[in-house]
């Protein structure tokens, strides 16, 4: 089985440990993280200011040299969690490709894709591990990122590890809830922040053939 696990920057060391179990037990796996908290506090730090439209941080060019230096920072502490069998692959250089989004200044949103790199780590019996940035460069959405990729490799299981615990709806967590319910919600505006798009990247993934979830909330099409 080839599977896609999301890791949250929050949770990034920790659930990396979920990858090397799973790759352990014999199935493929490819791992795309982010770095959110870590960019945040850095930008802080410079004095940047920090602004975000339905979860998606607008990215300036000063803005994307920290996002790049926190990803690549992230994506060495998860290879080094995972071992010797990490491999570390920043998406703009294995040519991942994105959609520009007006409105957001370097941000894309990801096509799906299956990149040669990605292939080849995996033909080697290796974790790839992908900082989601795409050509341009651009920043992209470490969820979105993970569902472009697992639709394009066309991977059996996504999973998005944070620290929330699923989709909650009226303060429980949904165990199964369809794509185009989800859409419903999500037009209503029933969530906001960083579940946003998480669920919009589950249900692209989930429409694109490949299981989802998120904690313990599974998207289906």
């Amino acid at each position: 089985m080839r599977v896609v696990l999301k890791l949250g920057g929050r949770v990034a060391r920790d659930a990396a440990v979920e990858a090397r179990a799973l790759r352990d037990g014999g199935h493929e796996v490819v791992v795309v993280h982010g770095a959110g908290p870590q960019i945040t506090a850095e930008m802080e730090r410079r004095g940047i200011t920090a602004e975000f439209v339905r979860g998606r941080r607008v990215t300036t060019p000063e803005a994307l040299a920290v996002v790049r230096d926190g990803l690549l920072a992230v994506n060495a502490q998860v290879c080094q969690v995972l071992g010797a069998d990490a491999v570390g692959l920043a998406g703009d250089e294995i040519g991942l490709e994105a959609e520009p989004v007006e409105g957001l200044g370097l941000v894309g949103d990801p096509i799906p894709s299956a990149p040669p790199a990605v292939l080849d780590v995996l033909a080697d019996g290796g974790i790839p591990v992908v900082a989601p940035l795409a050509r341009g460069p651009l920043n992209v959405n470490a969820d979105e990122a993970a569902a472009a990729l697992a639709v394009g490799l066309g991977a059996d299981r996504i999973v998005f590890v944070s620290d929330v615990p699923g989709v909650l709806l009226d303060d429980a967590v949904v165990e199964r809830l369809g794509a185009d319910e989800a859409d419903h919600l999500l037009g209503d505006g029933r969530f906001e922040g960083g579940i946003v798009p998480k669920l919009v990247a589950a249900i692209e993934a989930a429409r694109g053939g490949v299981r989802a979830s998120i904690g313990a909330t599974e998207v289906v099409a």
